[in-house]
């Protein structure tokens, strides 16, 4: 048998490897699929030329995402998340669709312009996509230009894996060379933020209406 064969007899993907990060047991809680990273460099530099190819279902889910990084948020992008996702970055713990929803909608009343200037794949396993990406912020309250480059992971969710409309449980936006701590002022602070965020627009915007239902969802049953 080819391997060509094999792989597809398993169910999987020419485009990706076969290296498994996470449990596959859809039902656990999306911070149960947290990547956790170190970087003693902490250059998160692309280059789009050296990036992995994806499938076509997979280079979808990561234009969407992009999408949402410049501010381009809509009920079927916020979709891409379940219910009981985290979002994780320097500025914000979220850790349900709901609150997800308001980081996003959030961008266009503290951002004038949001410009992805490039990425590159550099993982591309079964439950796992990651890429270095560089985007360019201009703030409506700074008058200046705030570029980052971060490592951004996506870990997938195990009962949409080979579908094609891939889903997210845990999203990780990491700037810096260490990985962040669970634990903490920090920590709160970033969960604060995004509860807070949640709820001011929760009253003024329709969209983060539509995901009110899965309000902590991301809570241990």
């Amino acid at each position: 048998m080819s391997q060509t064969t094999l792989a597809a007899s398993q169910g999987q993907s020419l485009w990706e490897s076969a290296k498994v990060h996470f449990s596959t047991d859809p039902k656990l809680p999306g911070k149960f699929f947290e990547p956790r990273q170190n970087d003693p460099m902490g250059d998160y530099t692309p280059n789009p030329d050296k990036s992995l190819p994806l499938s076509p279902a997979r280079q979808a889910l990561v234009d969407n995402i992009i999408s949402l990084y410049e501010m381009g948020a809509s009920v079927e992008r916020i979709m891409r998340y379940t219910p009981d996702a985290v979002y994780n970055d320097e500025l914000g713990y979220a850790d349900d669709r709901y609150k997800i929803a308001g980081q996003w909608f959030g961008l266009p009343y503290i951002i004038n312009e949001a410009k992805s200037r490039g990425h590159q794949v550099v993982t591309n396993d079964r439950d796992l996509i990651q890429f270095l990406h560089h985007m360019e912020w201009h703030p409506k309250l700074v008058p200046k230009t705030i570029t980052l480059r971060s490592l951004v992971s996506l870990s997938l969710d195990p009962a949409t894996v080979d579908a094609d409309f891939i889903r997210v449980k845990y999203h990780k936006d990491q700037a810096s060379a260490k990985d962040y701590d669970n634990e903490g002022v920090g920590v709160m602070l970033k969960k604060w933020q995004a509860n807070a965020t949640a709820k001011m627009l929760g009253t003024v915007d329709p969209e983060l209406k539509a995901f009110a239902p899965d309000k902590g969802a991301g809570e241990e049953k």
